[in-house]
């Protein structure tokens, strides 16, 4: 992250600079805000506030306010209450948490990290939406039935499983029923049930209270009361332990839970949406899931296709992906007809997921360059079965993204237009008397007779480089150095 500013709201001095100082000492960069009631000025560009900490402002409603508009702002800034002598602190709504005066090193230290993990999710939630929100991709039959599932259920309260194979896109579903639900304005919040520890997941599912366990410094929140209002997304849930499934089923019967160390019960208003590359009824007759729970999660089942099975939404997924890395300004590429007809023959065992990183592979290594078959990575490179009538149309129909032109740089210099090019091609029969750019000139004599191998090869790039006497592989090089394509004019 770049943001490491931490905005500082206290009408106290002392504990100002105290603040100041420790906020130094993790290598962040104190903002004071002097006056709570103008603390927005004070702030500067609020994007680059890693956390704010609030303490007294003056008297309660006013610290109220201060913490309702830090909370509520757009760029939902992660904010701590200060706890001092005499201070009335209360768990005010969408804060992360209390932070005890005077504070330690270890405490603050925490927090931080807190902090950094609720903006990264916030950032990526954001991405996800700033960019005409991510939408699931493909006019095959398979998928237009998904999709017809999205729009029935998105807006009722119901709990939703979806099923598929690793890469499927089950994670575009959830954020898909969520966004389109009456609970899009309030958090998405995901977490992988399979990647953490047994022995830390309750923690992070419910939080815990200061001390319940050795490590425990602070109190911290737990994913449910992250999500309060919107949507708690369950991934990979056919991972969680036995013992952890009992509590997650009391949750989702009776919407009340405990944080870890704490005896009070805390009410929720969460929806639940669950998904899993396991078979849940396999996990069941051997002993690994709990009936009852999969009945209670299983309400509206959504089963993602294979990738393999929805051939003819491979064109979409290519183009959706290129525009996707030029939105990001990672470059862009180029695929032609029988690369991507030799990508609709493979069986992505990967499913989507490994479409998508072979795009960025050759994206990487084809920099704003056209691919062709045999530019492909071998393994992709399939011949031979006839494609079905509705991946062939879908070739033809997609449009191909637009190939970018290479920003400039200082290694390689944009080719001069074509009167000093032919120029070029003429050669000199003596010095000009104002001289010339020899480097410039080279280069481009080297385009020209580039260009005309390969128009002479009918754009192909083996027999173009035995004319002009250099491997395959250097030609290749130099094209992509000059922004040259197969057949380009």
């Amino acid at each position: 992250m770049s943001a490491n500013n931490v905005l500082l709201v206290d009408v106290d001095e002392n504990r100002r600079e105290l603040l100041s100082t420790l906020v130094e000492f993790i290598n962040c960069q104190p903002i004071i805000a002097n006056d709570p009631e103008l603390w927005f000025e004070d702030a500067g560009e609020l994007s680059d506030i890693v956390m704010a900490i609030v303490g007294d402002c003056g008297d309660k409603n006013q610290t109220k306010q201060v913490l309702r508009d830090l909370v509520n702002n757009e760029v939902r800034i992660p904010v701590f209450q200060l706890e001092f002598p005499k201070s009335d602190v209360a768990d005010f709504p969408g804060t992360l948490g209390v932070l005890r005066f005077p504070v330690k090193y270890p405490q603050l230290s925490n927090a931080l990290q807190q902090a950094t993990i609720y903006r990264g999710q916030q950032e990526s939630t954001n991405q996800q939406q700033g960019y005409d929100f991510r939408k699931l991709v493909g006019n095959s039959r398979l998928m237009k039935a998904v999709q017809t599932m999205i729009d029935q259920v998105s807006d009722s309260e119901a709990n939703v499983l979806i099923l598929g194979e690793s890469g499927t896109g089950k994670e575009v579903v959830a954020r898909n029923l969520h966004h389109l639900s009456s609970r899009r304005e309030k958090p998405f919040v995901p977490i992988n049930c399979g990647a953490i520890p047994a022995e830390l997941l309750e923690s992070e599912l419910f939080g815990h209270e200061k001390g319940a366990f050795t490590g425990a410094i602070t109190a911290r929140k737990g994913r449910f009361e992250m999500a309060e209002g919107g949507t708690l997304f369950l991934d990979e849930i056919g991972d969680m332990p036995v013992p952890m499934q009992v509590k997650l089923l009391r949750v989702l019967q009776e919407r009340t839970y405990e944080r870890v160390g704490s005896s009070k019960t805390v009410k929720t208003n969460v929806r639940v949406i669950a998904a899993t590359h396991r078979n849940l009824e396999e996990h069941i007759a051997d002993g690994r899931f709990r009936e009852d729970l999969f009945y209670r999660l299983n309400v509206f089942p959504i089963e993602m296709p294979a990738l393999r099975e929805r051939p003819e939404d491979i064109p979409l997924l290519i183009n959706e992906l290129v525009t996707r890395i030029e939105y990001e300004n990672r470059g862009t590429v180029r695929l032609t007809a029988p690369a991507i007809g030799s990508l609709c023959r493979y069986p992505w065992p990967g499913n989507v997921r490994e479409l998508a990183n072979v795009i960025e592979r050759l994206v990487i290594l084809f920099p704003y360059g056209t691919v062709d078959f045999d530019d492909l990575p071998e393994k992709f490179q399939l011949q031979g079965d006839d494609l079905p009538d509705a991946v062939i149309t879908m070739i033809e129909d997609t449009p191909a993204p637009q190939v970018k032109s290479p920003p400039a740089t200082n290694k390689t210099k944009p080719v001069e237009a074509a009167p000093l090019a032919e120029q070029s091609s003429a050669g000199l029969d003596s010095l000009p008397e104002e001289g010339l750019d020899l480097k410039e000139h080279l280069a481009n004599l080297e385009y020209l007779l580039i260009k005309q191998a390969l128009e002479d090869a009918d754009g192909v790039v083996a027999h173009a480089a035995e004319k002009l006497k250099m491997r395959r592989t250097t030609l290749v090089e130099k094209m992509r150095k000059y922004g040259i394509q197969r057949g380009s004019d």
